[in-house]
């Protein structure tokens, strides 16, 4: 079959599915290929598609760099240099050979002569990958974003104590994929100035100094805000949307992941400086906000760098990150390869390195529960663990 016949069959049904897709004029903050920064591997990559293409008689004048700033429904919305353009995938991607794009992608995108389209030819080396398994075994394998160097875990405050659980699963799968790992405390006005300097100090002493911490409220009431801001402070925490928006400086990409309710699309719309994202209602039993976010996009700060918005996820199951798990606790890792056994679980096997560790006050029991939690998950959820990794 030739290249046209693939191509007509590759978008069969594509015509009514493209007309109903969000017109490109109609779409705001969008970042440029001028505010994103490829690697050198990366650009060395497109070369290689480009031979690639020449060789099968493609005029190699049509390829170009570009990146994937929006998915919709299997036609991205692709950054170009100097502009904005629908893509669909080529066959060889269509058919699964290779790696489908994810928002964040860079990509090689022939743009031919005639065409109402780009098609996307390949999806260049990731240097970083924020991805989960889906289901509770090693099957599909679900990538949320790519190219991102910081995720923001956004963690909604309240008047109960905080439950780091969703915050160190985030934080493991950030690591596990190569980004760095800060987190959002939200709505701090809702578990006022103790509840604060609290749940920052277990967010402290659970997830370490490596990863930082920063509250934000959304609250008119100035001397709340002042008193908020020296407990966070006092606590060892950043403050307000210019510590968040820090974290995510010029060329650097960011992604806020958390439960629905979590305030990431009040967050964006305030580090965007204006009403950009939709906010659903909030529930009044839960104080949770509806899920909002339908397509994962990516939204340029002005100033600053560019943020992915993603649908918030109903779980975030820990299969096959026992690397990220590592690289999360890492004098507890280190520690469990002094174990006698291997698969000690380090709850009471004799010759417990891990547990002679915490006697020694390398860590505190509190990151050690949050650890063993997380190692035991692991072990339920999949057969067959990282051979190199001692949890």
């Amino acid at each position: 079959m030739s290249r046209k016949a693939d191509r007509r069959v590759a978008r069969e049904g594509a015509d009514g599915e493209v007309s109903s897709l969000p017109a490109l004029s109609s779409l705001s903050d969008v970042p440029t290929l001028e505010d994103l920064t490829p690697t050198a591997e990366q650009t060395a990559a497109l070369c290689q598609v480009v031979d690639r293409l020449a060789r099968e008689g493609v005029d190699a004048g049509e390829a170009c760099l570009g990146c994937v700033v929006r998915l919709d429904r299997g036609f991205p919305a692709v950054a170009v240099e100097g502009d904005l353009i629908r893509a669909e995938h080529s066959v060889r991607l269509a058919k699964g050979d290779e790696t489908r794009p994810a928002v964040g992608d860079w990509v090689a995108v022939r743009r031919p002569a005639g065409h109402d389209m780009g098609v996307i030819e390949g999806v260049l080396p990731r240097r970083s990958e924020l991805a989960r398994w889906r289901g509770g075994a090693r099957g599909e394998r679900q990538t949320l974003a790519a190219n991102v160097d910081v995720v923001l875990v956004a963690q909604q405050l309240a008047d109960a104590p905080l439950d780091c659980d969703h915050i160190a699963r985030s934080v493991v799968v950030a690591l596990d994929g190569r980004a760095k790992a800060a987190v959002v405390l939200t709505k701090a006005d809702r578990a006022g100035v103790p509840g604060l300097v609290r749940d920052v100090s277990r967010v402290r002493l659970v997830m370490g100094d490596d990863v930082d911490v920063v509250a934000c409220a959304a609250t008119d009431d100035d001397a709340l805000l002042a008193e908020l801001e020296h407990a966070a402070a006092s606590a060892g925490a950043g403050w307000g949307l210019d510590a968040i928006g820090a974290l995510v400086g010029t060329g650097r990409v960011g992604i806020v992941l958390g439960e629905s309710g979590a305030g990431k699309s009040t967050l964006l719309n305030g580090l965007l400086g204006h009403e950009a994202l939709e906010v659903g209602e909030v529930r009044a039993h839960d104080d949770a906000g509806r899920h909002t976010t339908v397509a994962r996009r990516m939204v340029h700060l002005s100033g600053r760098g560019t943020i992915v918005d993603a649908p918030g996820l109903r779980s975030l199951p820990l299969v096959g990150h026992e690397r990220g798990l590592m690289r999360a606790f890492p004098e507890i890792s280190d520690a469990a390869r002094t174990c006698r056994f291997r698969d000690c679980t380090h709850t009471g096997e004799p010759g417990c390195g891990v547990r002679a560790a915490l006697d020694e006050g390398e860590f505190p029991p509190e990151r050690l529960d949050v650890y063993l939690a997380l190692a035991s998950e692991m072990r339920r959820s999949a057969k067959t663990l990282d051979p190199d990794v001692v949890l």
